[in-house]
């Protein structure tokens, strides 16, 4: 479950959701597969899957043929004949086991394939500038994508794989024995009274209606599962999310002796995945009354429906056990829906959760399209300038005190504003993540300033490669990122250099806010903009860091939004941010139908 804090407008959601349609779902999985570089190799497998299974369902044929003799020859008690029938199995036998194995290894290849392309595109739309954090903000679809990029797509490739190959070759089989099973069919003449009455293809449409019957009443009654498997799918990742969470802050709950809240918690959570799996096992009960009754009598069904003209005695023994062995082949293939319902409703809510969510990310960048959004510029003079801002949120507007500003280079500025103004709000719209309001921000021409937020991020890497900068300045030197660690109060790391770790995990908080600003100074930006970064620094920390700013970016922009307990001869200029009363919110957008419906633009009433 997400907390969004009270003092931070632009946290809380501001998109519902609406399930796509299952031609929505498909067409969008297409296009990712289309663009996938693994789409050659995934092709290749899909067509050696085909030619082995076309190959598999000629051997079945050629089975199916070797009953009649076989079992003649066991009527007859012929010893010569029964062994040469042996040799045949043995050599159709040794084929198909060889085509089984390859089946089996181009099943695990496309399985595999199919899992890259998918979570490839997915981390690939996720990771665009800025996409993640506006889906973040998009309501439900943006909740836990890590589950639907790494668990829900790989439970796709599976299912898909396993339900695409079994669809294929029963359909084969379906079109190999449908004739085979015609055509024994056509010595079928039932005597009733003294008439004689031949019904074309009796086997097969005995096998159809028989089959059509078992599928209509399996999906009636398995249909419910796919509502339910999504409901699961999304009750496990609130459970996964909240022991996740518990974890991460098990230093806090432990001081504050809060281990009876966070289990209830926890146990609230589980209670909800507990409640979601049991529906599903009484629905799973239920369909098994269905599909289990249709499999005790499929054992005797075909001996049922040829039975009459076997006793007759218009075909033998062995003639009796080819049509049944035909009509069960080709009752197997029809018997395919049937056999995979509840594959198939999980199938549906897989899909369903990872369409949606490659949807939304395809049409994130649209949010609130027909709202006001905020214009973007370049200035030629080299200037930073609001004019007229207004940063628009389901609160309300944030804005400067003042309607035009600007910002020379060199300057240094303190922005600060009354808690619940919307001073994070604010910094994320000057870097462009939050785009909705209106006015212009004109940014200097040629300059690309670092955002330094409160919580800084540090990828999993050796420190000199979290120092090193990213955007193909020269890597700086042992010596100097050694004297900026010092000067910062982080010489005890100029050891670990090369060592590589979890640098969230390693050092506290407030270290973390210095490596962020050593890896500032070592970029040596023209522009710097930070949110509340140095407002968690006590006094003494407080003065080391703006004095290692002072002598290494002695002539760097910076603008600092924050709390204003700064020193004022650091930042003599200081700016207003205000929450703007009566004025057109940011109403709630609607994800539907695989696009983001922006919401009409009309202002919140005054209470």
């Amino acid at each position: 479950m997400a907390d969004y804090p009270d003092n931070d407008a632009s946290a809380r959601p501001i998109a519902a959701v609406e399930a796509s349609s299952l031609r929505d779902q498909v067409a969008t999985i297409k296009l990712a597969l289309a663009g996938s570089p693994v789409r050659k190799g995934l092709r290749w497998a899909s067509i050696g899957m085909v030619a082995v299974i076309v190959a598999t369902s000629i051997g079945q044929v050629l089975l199916n043929r070797w009953n009649q003799p076989f079992y003649d020859a066991l009527a007859r008690r012929d010893m010569q004949a029964f062994l040469h029938q042996l040799a045949i199995f043995a050599a159709i036998a040794g084929g198909l086991l060889v085509l089984n194995v390859g089946q089996t290894w181009l099943n695990q290849t496309i399985r595999l394939k199919l899992r890259e392309a998918l979570t490839l595109d997915l981390i690939d739309g996720w990771m665009r500038p800025a996409r993640a954090f506006r889906l973040a903000h998009a309501g439900a679809i943006g909740v836990n994508p890590d589950q639907r990029m790494q668990q829900d797509a790989s439970h796709l490739s599976d299912l898909s794989t396993d339900l695409g190959v079994g669809l294929l070759q029963s359909l084969i089989l379906l079109a190999s024995f449908v004739g085979v099973l015609w055509e024994l069919s056509s010595g079928f003449v039932f005597h009733v009274g003294g008439t004689s009455l031949a019904i074309p293809g009796y086997m097969v449409w005995a096998a159809i209606l028989y089959a059509g019957t078992a599928s209509w009443l399996s999906w009636l009654v398995g249909r419910p599962l796919i509502h339910l498997n999504s409901d699961r799918y999304t009750r496990e990742a609130e459970l996964r999310s909240s022991m996740v969470r518990v974890n991460e802050n098990i230093d806090a709950i432990a001081l504050a002796r809060s281990e009876p809240d966070a289990r209830r918690r926890l146990e609230t959570d589980l209670g909800t995945v507990l409640g979601a799996m049991r529906r599903i096992y009484n629905a799973q009960i239920n369909l098994a009354w269905v599909t289990d009754t249709y499999g005790w009598i499929t054992v005797v069904a075909p001996i049922l429906v040829a039975s009459p003209v076997y006793f007759a005695g218009d075909i033998s023994f062995g003639g009796l056990m080819m049509a049944v062995g035909a009509f069960n082949q080709v009752h197997s293939s029809l018997r395919w829906f049937i056999n995979n319902i509840g594959s198939i409703a999980d199938w549906r809510a897989t899909l369903m959760r990872v369409a949606d969510f490659r949807i939304a990310l395809d049409e994130t960048d649209v949010l609130h399209d027909q709202e006001r959004r905020i214009e973007f510029g370049e200035n030629a003079n080299g200037k930073l300038t609001f004019e007229k801002l207004e940063v628009a949120s389901p609160e309300g507007c944030t804005r400067l005190a003042d309607q035009h500003v600007e910002i020379h280079a060199g300057e240094r500025v303190m922005l600060t504003g009354e808690p619940g103004a919307g001073k994070t709000l604010f910094f994320r719209a000057i870097a462009g993540l939050w785009p909705w309001g209106s006015g212009r921000i004109g940014m200097p021409a040629g300059e690309v300033p670092i955002f330094v937020p409160r919580t800084p991020y540090f990828a999993t890497a050796t420190l000199r490669e979290v120092l090193d900068h990213v955007d193909g300045v020269a890597p700086a030197s042992d010596t100097d990122i050694s004297a900026v660690l010092a000067e910062i109060g982080l010489e005890r790391l100029s050891s670990s250099l090369d060592r590589s770790a979890r640098w969230e995990h390693e050092l506290a908080d407030d270290e973390l806010r210095l490596l962020a600003f050593a890896r500032l100074v070592l970029r040596q930006p023209k522009w710097v903009i930070i949110d509340e970064a140095l407002d968690a620094f006590d006094g003494p920390t407080l003065r080391r860091v703006l004095s290692t700013l002072e002598k290494r970016l002695g002539g760097a922009t910076i603008l600092n939004i924050g709390r204003g307990q700064h020193n004022n001869q650091f930042f003599p200029r200081a700016l207003t941010i205000v929450k703007a009363s009566s004025v057109p919110a940011l109403k709630p957008a609607r994800i539907r139908a695989g696009a983001i419906e922006p919401p009409p633009a009309t202002p919140r009433r005054k209470k």
